[in-house]
């Protein structure tokens, strides 16, 4: 097996293959889709994929990304180095996952990427308090896992210009369509769309009150076909018109 941790590049050339090892793979830049057992999701920056051992994997990146990998070695090593921690990491080993990293564990992650990788005892420690930190926050078994909600809002963020259905969301989480639906109604109180539908919104925002883009530029990059739709959805989702903020954002500035 390879070093335990490793930086890797990923291109357009599909790369098929199964290892007996369970793999992690971390995001660090750009957007890898990768499909496990038939299963796809993308894996984009603070989020990873959770590849068990002995499982058909296949990964391209057409416009390039980074990745920190952790090839998980064999049980002894769990146990010899995760002690209370070592049965729930088995658990999150066992089955395809896309999880959304807390932002310690993407502090974390962005501190090994930047580290000597290559000697062991950083290596060896680095991974172990990846697995540690991931196990205590892994879900009981028969608990639902919760959305990875910071790789579906860096996509979302990603594609505001560009249509969005519920199926990209459902590769994204490594869920059907209706159990993300199930999920978002349960973890947000929204629809999978409602939530982009508000994202959208608060990215118009943004962009009015920070830039001086015309409203019409403005709703064709969070994706609006027409200004008098996006300003009809902005006047809905906060109660004033596009014209009506810029105007009360220079009044303030007077």
């Amino acid at each position: 097996m390879r070093s335990i941790l490793s930086l890797r590049h990923y291109r357009d050339d599909l790369i098929a293959h199964s290892h007996e090892h369970a793999q992690l793979v971390f995001g660090l830049s750009g957007q890898l889709q990768i499909e496990v057992n038939g299963h796809a999701s993308q894996v984009v920056r603070h989020s990873l994929v959770v590849v068990p051992g002995a499982t058909a994997h296949a990964s391209d990146s057409p416009s390039g990304s980074h990745c920190l990998v952790l090839d998980v070695p064999c049980s002894a090593w769990l146990e010899q180095h995760l002690g209370a921690h070592a049965d729930n990491s088995r658990r999150l080993l066992e089955q395809c996952a896309t999880l959304a990293l807390s932002p310690r564990q993407h502090q974390l992650v962005d501190w090994l990427a930047s580290s000597p990788i290559n000697d062991p005892v950083i290596a060896q420690q680095g991974a172990a308090l990846l697995l540690a930190s991931l196990a205590s926050e892994a879900p009981a078994p028969g608990e639902p896992r919760g959305l990875p909600l910071a790789a579906l809002t860096a996509y979302i963020d990603q594609h505001l210009a560009h249509p969005l259905q519920v199926a990209d969301l459902a590769r994204l989480s490594g869920l059907s369509c209706a159990r993300l639906h199930i999920r978002f109604l349960a973890q947000t109180a929204q629809t999978p769309m409602e939530f982009v539908r508000n994202r959208r919104l608060q990215q118009a925002l943004q962009l009015l009150r920070s830039t001086s883009l015309a409203v019409g530029e403005i709703a064709t990059r969070v994706g609006y076909n027409s200004q008098s739709a996006f300003t009809a959805a902005l006047a809905r989702h906060s109660g004033h018109t596009p014209r009506k903020l810029r105007r009360e954002l220079h009044d303030k500035k007077r």
